[in-house]
């Protein structure tokens, strides 16, 4: 198993959520953490009542051809499986039909249950190709290109998942986007913003007073406090203490 694998093809460069490389085939896994009320129409994905969202199943087209490509070029003729996984039990999708490649919450245990009964042994040349894909991962990311910018600059808020709009508000346990009506809880919005916070300032320390500041609509820092402690390390203590 590989996640988080950016590679290039092609002079185009894409990420794989999840690599499983097995003795038969290649499970290419695109992760969505999309929560709410979603359908499926005329080969568009939408969110209720009618915001159109991005295609999963694009995307994981793209990223198995462009996969799929590079494997012919590095000398490997192995099939791709590929799937898109909807890990979020409060996800929805309504009118699916029966023929794509998706896996729902509900039915992630039963697909890991069906992997385990392949009982055939990966080979050398399977581990092999899992070093050779490692060493291919892009360590400069092309799309982390920034401009120059300061911190007082930038405007302050949780940005949502689905839309990107800073219009969200914070309504008991979860963040809720005005714009487009998508919601989460606040836990994964303040991970999200804390993960934002550490790319764009990679040498500032995470804290709660911080992270307090950067996502601005979470009014309470006992609150921030508590997610940041129950998901990343403490280092050092009071007013010193700062999470990695």
């Amino acid at each position: 198993m590989i996640n988080d694998l950016l590679l290039s093809t092609n002079n185009t460069t894409y990420q794989i959520d999840s690599l499983l490389i097995m003795s038969d085939a290649i499970y290419l896994f695109e992760v969505k953490n999309f929560e709410g009320d979603f359908y499926y129409q005329s080969n568009r994905f939408y969110m209720r009542p009618k915001t159109e969202i991005v295609d999963p199943l694009i995307q994981l087209k793209r990223t198995e051809s462009l996969l799929s490509m590079l494997l012919q070029k590095i000398g490997y003729n192995i099939p791709i499986n590929a799937w898109v996984v909807f890990i979020n039990s409060e996800f929805t999708l309504y009118q699916s039909p029966l023929d794509l490649p998706l896996i729902f919450p509900t039915q992630i245990n039963r697909f890991l249950k069906q992997l385990d009964t392949n009982t055939s042994k990966v080979s050398q040349k399977h581990r092999a190709l899992a070093e050779k894909l490692c060493s291919l991962h892009v360590q400069d990311n092309p799309y982390k290109q920034l401009p120059s910018y300061e911190y007082d600059q930038l405007r302050k808020g949780i940005a949502c998942d689905m839309c990107n709009g800073l219009l969200v508000l914070v309504e008991g346990k979860k963040c809720i986007c005005t714009k487009c009506g998508h919601h989460e809880t606040v836990e994964s919005a303040v991970l999200r913003s804390v993960k934002e916070f550490k790319l764009l300032f990679p040498n500032e320390r995470v804290t709660t007073n911080a992270i307090f500041d950067w996502c601005k609509v979470v009014t309470s820092k006992r609150r921030i406090n508590r997610i940041l402690s129950k998901n990343y390390k403490i280092v050092g203590t009071h007013q010193w203490a700062y999470y990695e």
